[in-house]
This record gives structure tokens, sequence and C-alpha cells, in this order.
């Protein structure tokens, strides 16, 4: 019985990771409230240690302020992470796979864990440099 509840377990885990809608980096405003995979670049990002919760923060799609996204790691769950992210990602195509939510009207994912942010090797046409 425990083995079926495992098998369940990971089929479904695997379901959801795999299932999610892909979107490009200039639609993430439209999918507030969804679970969904971006892929594109980052441009930059901010570890704030001293603030509450000590956030980074990763500059997805454009520069700070005019990216598209930010991608949103908290303290916690920056300890499971191998590298500082805000280094370790800047300059690199990745995607993230999380729910959409709005911050001051602008669209951020926040990750829990590593998984989450997968660095890729993409199509150029996939990844566009702000203006």
């Amino acid at each position: 019985m425990k083995k079926i509840i495992f098998i369940a377990i990971v089929i479904f885990g695997y379901t959801s990771i795999f299932c999610q809608t892909k979107i490009s980096v200039d639609s993430v405003s439209k999918y507030v409230g969804e679970t969904v995979m971006v892929c594109t670049k980052i441009f930059g990002g901010k570890y704030l240690e001293n603030a509450k919760d000590a956030p980074t923060f990763l500059n997805a799609g454009g520069n700070y302020p005019n990216a598209p996204l930010t991608i949103v790691i908290w303290a916690e769950a920056r300890k499971s992470f191998k590298n500082k992210p805000e280094e370790y990602y800047t300059g690199k195509s990745v995607c993230v796979t999380g729910k959409v939510e709005s911050f001051k009207d602008k669209p951020q994912i926040v990750i829990t864990n590593e998984s989450e942010i997968v660095e890729q090797i993409m199509d150029n046409a996939d990844i566009k440099d702000p203006k």
C-alpha cells in the first residue's frame, strides 16, 4: 500500500511540474493567480540581507525597475541554494515555475526552492533584451 501511495505522489509531482503553462515574460502580467513556467534571461539581482525576511530579487526579462517579472526568494528558501542567486543567475537564461502574484501592480513569482528555477540553453528568439 505504501508503495502505491509513493508511486501516486511521484506521478502527481511529475505531472504538476511538466503540465504548467509555458508563457513569455512579456505576457506574465496576464497570468496573475496562475501557476506558469516562464523562460527568460536574468538581468540582475539584489539580496537585501538586512531587510525583513531577507529577500533576494532577480530581475527577469529586463533591468530594474523595468523588468517585466521579479523572481523573489525569501531567506528560508535561499538556504537551499548552492550559490548566491543574485550572482549565479545574472546573465543566464532560466526557466522558472511558480504562481504569478502581483506586488504593487508588478508581477512576481516567489520560489521556495532551487528546483523551481532551472538554467537553460535557449534559442535567442525566446529572450528579449530590453531597449
